[in-house]
């Protein structure tokens, strides 16, 4: 049939064929567009939850990887093929700022707490002021304490600021158990491989630790205040903009609440939360 001869059904499904291409290329675009997120210990029970939310709300997936702030940092800065970094505070965000490597200068986007957690068994009396730590720690009873590793994880930093606040730090740094990041120092409390630790209050809260000890918030006045930042690094996509963006509104920020982290736009609050005697409470979940 010569070429200028072309009949009405082949008419149609040549345009149907071009329709189906059409529709499928931004589709193709958008299943491609799954962005690598670094993502702090401390959200390890939050972020999916964040995630999930996004998902629902947009259509679009993400990559998490949970690591300690320090680490996520170092590997960003070695071309780790990240498109968002949200950390446990915003020294390890400032530095990459300052090196060029992100968008902007980040957002401000939780404040985080601490809790003094004991596994059940523990000789540890829990209190706000750790006395209890103080008396376990001057009669022996108290062999090992986990915290996060301060050169690595904003919340072991913190937590070496609430022990020496409380006159502990040096009797107790041959006794501490050092995880990588805030979520292994947990596992350490929680397992029983430590009699006690100064963790993130995110992850006493969390189903994963309920039954499993006892915690008490501690006063946000005993460290620095846990200024959580985030930053669109400089190769973000669209899904990984989009992400950035959800996370600053009213359904990401109600979900960090749930999980125990402070608005940004509150003080970070010194009185210990807990409403039953000396501040104790039972872990539960959520």
């Amino acid at each position: 049939m010569p070429a200028h001869c072309v009949s009405p059904l082949a008419r149609l499904v040549r345009a149907a064929a071009f329709a189906v291409m059409a529709l499928a290329a931004p589709l193709a675009v958008c299943a491609a567009d799954v962005p690598n997120v670094a993502v702090a210990s401390n959200l390890q029970f939050a972020m999916p939850e964040i995630a999930a939310a996004f998902r629902r709300e947009t259509g679009r997936d993400v990559r998490v990887a949970f690591g300690s702030s320090g680490n996520l940092r170092r590997q960003i800065a070695e071309g780790a093929p990240f498109e968002l970094f949200v950390a446990a505070d915003r020294a390890f965000v400032d530095a990459l700022a300052r090196e060029q490597r992100t968008v902007d200068d980040g957002v401000v986007y939780a404040i985080g707490r601490l809790a003094l957690f004991v596994p059940t068994g523990s000789p540890i009396e829990v209190d706000a002021e750790l006395a209890g730590v103080a008396r376990a720690l001057a009669d022996g009873r108290l062999r090992k304490f986990a915290i996060a590793n301060p050169e690595l994880a904003p919340y072991g930093e913190a937590a070496r600021q609430v022990l020496m606040h409380a006159g502990l730090w040096n009797a107790m740094l041959p006794r501490l158990v050092l995880g990588e990041n805030i979520s292994q120092a947990a596992q350490f409390a929680a397992s029983g491989a430590a009699q006690g630790g100064i963790i993130a209050y995110s992850l006493v809260r969390s189903t994963t630790l309920a039954g499993r000890g006892t915690y008490v918030r501690l006063p946000a006045t005993a460290h620095d205040p846990l200024v959580q930042k985030m930053v669109l690094l400089r190769n973000a996509g669209g899904t990984a903009r989009a992400l950035y963006a959800f996370m600053q509104g009213s359904v990401a920020r109600a979900i960090l609440e749930r999980h125990g982290f402070d608005s940004p736009v509150q003080a970070p609050r010194a009185s210990v939360g807990s409403t039953t005697p000396r501040g104790k409470s039972s872990i539960r979940g959520g």
